[in-house]
Parts: C-alpha cells; structure tokens; sequence
C-alpha cells in the first residue's frame, strides 16, 4: 500500500560549514538533495515547509546556558566549540531549523498530516548534551523532538531508535531517568564518545528504559536483522510507544570511513521495514527517521533512498532476500549478551 511520506529539508543546513576537510560536510547532504531532485523520485514526495525552533522549544532538552552559547556563533566566521565541533556564520541558524524540522515531522504524523517522515538535516544531534556540544552536534535535535511529543503533544510513550554507528550518549542521558522514553541503541563499542555498555539500563523509573548493544565491528545486515527481530521488536510490542523515533545514522554502511561495520542499503531498507511494521501495529505509523551519521557519499545517498523507498510503501528488497533475514541466524554473541540483560526487564 502507498503511504505518504514527508521529507524536511533546506539549503540553509548546506550553510553549516564546519571547516575546510572536516568529515561532516555539506556534500553529505548535497548528495541526497541531488538524488531526491530527479523527478521520477521527487514526485513520490512532499516536501513541506518548516521554520527553526524556538529558544522556548530548544529549552526542552537544553540549558538557557547552552543555548546561548551556541547563538553566540551566529555570524561569526569560525569558532570551536569542543575538538570535534565547529561552526560558521549560519550554523546556529541551520542548528535551530534542524531541531524546528524535526518538531515540524513530529507534528505531521501526529496530526495524521503524513503517514510517516524523515527530516534530512544538519548539524546532527544525537551526541548533543544538555550542556554541551559534542561530536559535531549542536542541539540534540531527536530529543527535542521527543520532548516535544512528550510535553505539548501529550503522548506518554515514545521509542527512540539508534541505528548509527555512534552511540548517542546525549540522547541516552536526555532519558535516562525516565520511562516515557524507550531508547535502544546498536553501536559500535569501544569508540566514540566511549558511552553506551551492556551495563547503562537507566536509573530510577528508567531503570530498564535504556538497552544498548554494543558490537565489536564487522556486523552485517543479517546481525542487524537478528537485533531488530529477537531483541528490538518484542521489546517494542511490549512498550507500546505513541511514536517510535528514528536516529536514522547511515555510518555503518560497508565502506564509511569512520567505522568497520558491513552494512548494506538492504541491510538500511529491513531495519526501515521492520519499524514501518512496529508503527504499524503499535501507534497508527507514526514514524520519524532523523538523519545522523553517514560519511561516504554513496552509501549515504542509497542508504537513504532505500529507507525512504521502505516509507512510501515500496522496497529496494528482493522477497527471497527480505525472507532470509527475517529468519536470519548468524551467531551473534553481542546479541545474546543483550537479549540477557533486557530479560531482566522485558519478556522474551
């Protein structure tokens, strides 16, 4: 069944310029925009308009502090904000549009304005505490969106989704006390920023609200098959979230530069699939992907054409291979290290 699928993007996140050779550029996402130019993908679409958010909406996962060091950036031609996060004249500008296009999706599937969306933005955010930038993230634009559906929307549980090669430590912690937030992480582990072990659950009423699983590299589209199938849907279905949230990081793709994961644009389209299913049956589809990570050029662009593909209803996924990884049965010890410490809490 077709399905009307929104995407949120601008060429004011191309204004983002972190500095001549650093690795988080604006041709990651020039390469998508090109992709989504041509007509006969273009027209599978709509491309909504959107403004920044507020100081009053970035509040809700940041300091007054924060934010205003972040604003004092603007115009300014080049300021280091920590050793791996830079910005140029416009980048609190392309920061708070980030965060407002995330809201904005958040927003339209709410309201059943669209059946699901993906908001193509930079700077990502998944790193972004509420005190301070980090790994090249300004604000934490996923969070801001959660917040958001938490506290003005009046949903009460939301599942946030981490399938970039990097832990999003800013999100883990944005949640970490609380079990109106799900957040589940794969990443590769030990790396950057060093968070995200078997042993973070959460802490108090989010004891258990937290599930990492931290991969050693190397794992492919059936490991990542394994992880959604045995650990992230039944934990789902038992959470039951209003709308599931996507930290949709295309680094572990086979060939990115950052890291030694093995996955594939079909590997990209199951873990799309399986989640368009889980919103399906748990919140009337509400499902927001949010681009993090993704450093070489093609598997970015197809990583991303293949989830949206998976989003309007149709798939890049031959039926013969979509069956073999939703019966797929790599071993897979990370996995089973997990699926131990989430019985703790879910039922399997």
């Amino acid at each position: 069944m077709n399905k009307r699928t929104a995407v949120f993007k601008s060429e004011v996140f191309l204004a983002h310029e972190p500095g001549w050779g650093h690795v988080e550029s604006p041709e990651r996402l020039q390469v998508i925009y090109d992709e989504l130019a041509r007509p006969e993908i273009a027209g599978k679409f709509s491309f909504p308009a959107f403004g920044p958010a507020s100081r009053e909406i970035l509040a809700l996962n940041h300091t007054a502090a924060h934010i205003a060091r972040v604003a004092a950036t603007a115009g300014k031609p080049f300021e280091v904000l920590d050793p791996d996060t830079h910005t140029s004249p416009r980048s609190y500008e392309a920061a708070c549009l980030a965060a407002g296009a995330v809201v904005a999706a958040v927003n339209m599937v709410a309201g059943r304005e669209t059946d699901n969306a993906m908001a193509l933005v930079r700077p990502p955010g998944h790193h972004a505490e509420a005190d301070h930038t980090s790994g090249f993230c300004l604000f934490n634009n996923i969070a801001i969106g959660a917040h958001y559906a938490l506290k003005r929307l009046g949903m009460e549980r939301i599942l946030i989704v981490d399938w970039d090669l990097h832990h999003g430590n800013g999100t883990q912690h944005a949640f970490y006390d609380t079990d109106r937030v799900l957040y589940f992480s794969t990443h590769q582990y030990p790396y950057f920023p060093g968070t995200g072990s078997l042993q973070e659950v959460g802490s108090g009423a989010g004891k258990g609200y937290t599930l990492n699983v931290p991969l050693s590299g190397g794992q492919n589209d059936a490991a990542y098959a394994r992880i959604f199938n045995e650990l992230l849907a039944p934990v789902a279905r038992q959470y039951r979230p209003d709308c599931i949230l996507v930290s949709a990081g295309y680094d572990t793709y086979l060939a990115d530069p950052l890291g030694t994961m093995a996955v594939t644009r079909e590997g990209f389209a199951y873990m799309t699939g399986v989640l368009l299913e889980l919103a399906g049956d748990l919140c009337e589809g509400r499902l927001v992907l949010v681009l993090e990570g993704g450093y070489n050029f093609d598997g970015l662009k197809s990583g991303v054409l293949a989830s949206l593909t998976e989003m309007t209803g149709e798939s890049i996924l031959p039926s013969d291979r979509a069956n073999r990884l939703r019966s797929a049965e790599i071993v897979l010890p990370a996995l089973d290290q997990a699926l131990a410490v989430a019985k703790n809490y879910w039922t399997f």
